[in-house]
């Protein structure tokens, strides 16, 4: 199904390729920060249940840490969802100017008159 996914776009393999490229760099990082956030959440909670006083200080950090990489995620989702549309902007201009140049106009829209 990937293959499928961005049949169609004007500029073909070259944005594609980079789109996909972009794509699967953010998403290993989110599934990194996402592994480290689980591991957090474990120490988290287990130091709740002891009930230790230096464990449940610490805690205090870890929240900390694990609401920044939460943040961190939503950056790379935002930068994501930022590029993707970029790329599909591109790909869209790339099938206009395709198109009208394909068409014998050069790409020059033709105004019609009100009379």
């Amino acid at each position: 199904m990937e293959d499928n996914l961005f049949s169609g776009i004007g500029n073909g393999i070259q944005i594609e390729g980079k789109v996909l490229e972009t794509f699967q760099k953010n998403f290993v990082q989110v599934q990194d920060i996402l592994d480290q956030n689980r591991v957090l959440i474990n120490e988290i909670n287990h130091n709740h249940v002891s009930k230790i006083p230096d464990n449940l200080s610490r805690n205090a950090g870890l929240i900390r840490e694990l609401n920044n990489n939460i943040r961190t995620v939503a950056e790379l989702y935002a930068n994501l969802s930022n590029s993707f549309a970029k790329s599909m902007e591109a790909s869209s201009e790339g099938e206009s100017a395709g198109t009208s140049k394909s068409d014998g106009r050069g790409g020059q829209k033709r105004n019609r008159s009100s009379n």
